[in-house]
């Protein structure tokens, strides 16, 4: 018999949004559901249906609507979405100009830095524009060897903001079978680095590892480095390269104009893992990659405006992907970049203290290396606000849920999800309705008919 670990109370379902997303279920289609597992249901029974209606709940933004929603659901993957739609992706991450916190940045060793909604729409719009004065246009691929920064962010709204493709790799990455093997197959117009990285109270050069990448990739045309680790770098190694502050436009209040494009054009470049064989390329679509992330982060993750969210993520993780969606809803980002270790066990926990996270993602690799330090969250930091856990990247063992319920925080909601870089999201997910039970994940997700089976079948 499954442990019962946490359940939502009455008033918490209440609040959710998906409760309020089945309401408004009920009140569009005439119908009485009160359960998640009826919502579901009517979910992969009437897709076309459920789609339509969350696009309306989330508020897409777009400047023309789709005529069908769906073109025959049995030539599944080859169906057609939301045809006649077009929209972009990066204008409905950046919705929101006013002045509460989009991106708080905290870097191995550093102090944070706070980005408003305002001002990183104007920090997109600058990039943006030098980019398009450098003749990039749909289509073209830009891409990033940057760590999990603001600059990251950026470089990758103002590409997406034009209709680029974006694809992306951490700087830990070796050159040959990390890099290359990725870069390689989407020739890239423009690439964003840094001149290096922190990690473990260490500085990494980056600088001679680009020189040796850029080599090997003809195709681009611009290098463009953030000054991470010094001032003003060195950057006479690289040919056609420029430094980020240098390359963005100086012109204050630009608009962006945002390229507007058919639902289904090309927005992320992601990789298979490359274990057997060469990295696959698959590309992923602007309105598939938007519509499902929101579906993730509003319905299942609960993320309202209010949000503070962090995942400890790499720029080369699909979580990273998913994160930055979080702009959508207004919530504020959290970034770390370094070791979740250095220069103690307990330092994401005190970034969650500082930085009043309330929704906290990470591995299960790394609750379970927690598991071999003295590290006690609850006893050693203020985790009040902290009120819905993620772990992903592999299963969570028992011991890992009673790590966090007596050790992180006894009333959160621990949300143990399970999905692939393919679809870049989760086939099974949290569910801010239902209770947690020891070693097991809440739902599937919604509009998904996920069936588990065992070795018999």
């Amino acid at each position: 018999m499954a442990r019962l670990l946490w359940k939502p109370t009455q008033q918490q379902i209440i609040n959710s949004n998906i409760y309020k997303f089945m309401q408004s279920v009920n009140n569009r289609y005439d119908l009485s559901m009160t359960s998640y597992e009826q919502l579901h249901q009517w979910s992969i029974e009437n897709i076309a249906d459920f789609w339509q209606h969350f696009w309306q709940y989330a508020d897409v933004q777009c400047s023309n609507t789709f005529d069908e929603v769906l073109d025959d659901p049995n030539k599944m993957p080859y169906s057609k979405w939301f045809t006649g739609a077009a929209l972009n992706f990066a204008q409905n991450l950046l919705r929101f100009r006013d002045d509460r916190l989009a991106i708080i940045f905290k870097g191995e060793g550093q102090e944070p830095v706070k980005i408003t909604f305002a001002r990183l729409y104007n920090e997109v719009a600058k990039v943006a524009k030098s980019l398009k004065d450098l003749g990039v246009q749909k289509g073209d691929r830009v891409v990033g060897f940057m760590p999990n920064m603001p600059e990251t962010i950026i470089a990758m709204l103002a590409a997406t903001s034009l209709g680029a493709v974006w694809s992306s790799c951490s700087p830990d990455f070796g050159i040959i079978k990390g890099v290359l093997d990725r870069f390689g197959q989407v020739k890239p117009k423009v690439l964003f680095t840094t001149n290096g990285y922190y990690f473990k109270g260490k500085q990494f050069n980056l600088l001679e590892k680009v020189a040796s990448i850029v080599k090997e990739l003809p195709e681009i045309e611009k290098i463009i480095v953030m000054a991470y680790m010094q001032d003003r770098p060195d950057l006479s190694s690289l040919a056609n390269a420029v430094l980020f502050d240098e390359f963005k436009s100086q012109e204050e209040s630009l608009e962006i104009e945002f390229e507007q494009l058919p639902f289904d054009h090309p927005l992320y470049i992601m990789f298979t893992s490359g274990t057997t064989g060469l990295p696959k390329c698959m590309v992923q679509s602007a309105g598939g990659i938007l519509l499902h992330h929101l579906k993730e982060l509003m319905l299942h993750t609960d993320l309202k405006s209010e949000d503070n969210i962090f995942y400890f993520t790499t720029c080369g993780w699909m979580m990273w992907n998913w994160l930055v969606s979080s702009l959508a809803v207004g919530a504020t980002v959290v970034l770390f970049d370094g070791n979740p270790f250095y220069p103690e066990p307990g330092t994401l926990w005190e970034l969650a203290q500082d930085e009043k996270i309330t929704i906290f993602g990470t591995s299960a690799g790394y609750i379970h290396a927690l598991l071999n330090t003295d590290t006690k969250p609850a006893k050693q930091y203020d985790l009040t606000p902290l009120r819905i856990l993620l772990s992903t990247g592999s299963p969570l063992s028992e011991e890992g849920f009673d790590f966090v319920y007596d050790h992180v925080k006894w009333d959160l909601q621990l949300s143990s999800i399970s999905g692939g870089s393919d679809i870049n999201g989760c086939f099974a997910l949290g569910n801010p309705m239902l209770p947690v039970y020891a070693g097991q994940l809440q739902s599937r997700a919604l509009a998904m008919k996920v069936l588990a089976f065992d070795e018999k079948g």
